[in-house]
C-alpha cells in the first residue's frame, strides 16, 4: 500500500484504523521524508503500535493517537494523503468517514483504501469462496480460540459493497481520478481517489 502513495517529499499522512502501526511504519520506510499520524479507537492496539514505532526508532516521524474516523479533530486540508487498510469494512458509517477523509485532505491529496474481496475470476473465485466460507471460519476460530473472529471476517467481507459500488461511494464523497489496484488476484484491492485541486 505504501508503494502506491504519491505526494511531495515532506508529506503528512493520515493512517486511519492504524492498529499496531504496520502501515504507518511501511509508509515511513518507502517515503523517508514523510510523517504519519496514525489514528485508532483501540488503546490496546495503539499500545502495541507505540512499542513497534519505538523499536524501529521512528518516534519522530510517527505519532499515534486515539480517535474516531467519523470526526477527526483536525482542521480542513491538513493532510497530504490518507490511508486505511482493512478497517473501513468494520465501520457502518462509511459515507461519513469518506466525507471526513475528503475534508481533512489538502486539494490534490490522495486517498487509499485497502480491503479484502473475492477474486473476479470465476474459477478462482469459486475455489476461494469454498476456502473462505467453509474451511477458514471453523479452522481459524479453533486456532484463535474464539467462536466468532473468522466467522465475522467472512460475514463482513460478504457484507461489503462490490468493488465498483464502493468506488462509486468514494466518488460521491467528492473524490475524482478513481481507480482500483488488485492484489493477489483480487483477494485484496486498493481503492484510490484524489481530492480535486
Amino acid at each position: 500500500m505504501a508503494q502506491c502513495l504519491t505526494f511531495p517529499g515532506e508529506a503528512l499522512v493520515l493512517d486511519m484504523a492504524t492498529g499496531t502501526a504496520e502501515v504507518a511504519v511501511e509508509i515511513c520506510k518507502y517515503h523517508p521524508q514523510a510523517k504519519v499520524v496514525g489514528v485508532d479507537f483501540s488503546p490496546e492496539m495503539l499500545k502495541m503500535g507505540r512499542k513497534k514505532v519505538r523499536s524501529r526508532r521512528m518516534d519522530s516521524r510517527i505519532h499515534l493517537s486515539l480517535g474516531d474516523g467519523r470526526q477527526l479533530p483536525v482542521k480542513d486540508g491538513y493532510f497530504d494523503a490518507a490511508t486505511i487498510a482493512f478497517g473501513i469494512r468494520n465501520i457502518e458509517e462509511r459515507e461519513q468517514v469518506l466525507a471526513e477523509f475528503h475534508r481533512v485532505l489538502k486539494p490534490g491529496g490522495q486517498l487509499l483504501v485497502m480491503e479484502f474481496d473475492i477474486p473476479d475470476d470465476l474459477l478462482l473465485g469459486t475455489i476461494y469462496r469454498l476456502y473462505f466460507d467453509v474451511i477458514m471460519p471453523p479452522l481459524g476460530n479453533l486456532l484463535s480460540r474464539t467462536n466468532y473472529a473468522y466467522s465475522y471476517l467472512a460475514d463482513s467481507v460478504h457484507g461489503f459493497p462490490t468493488a465498483n459500488d464502493f468506488l462509486k461511494e468514494i466518488g460521491r464523497a467528492g473524490f475524482t481520478s478513481l481507480g482500483i489496484k488488485k492484489l493477489t488476484y483480487g483477494i485484496a484491492k486498493i481503492f484510490r481517489g484524489i481530492k480535486s485541486a
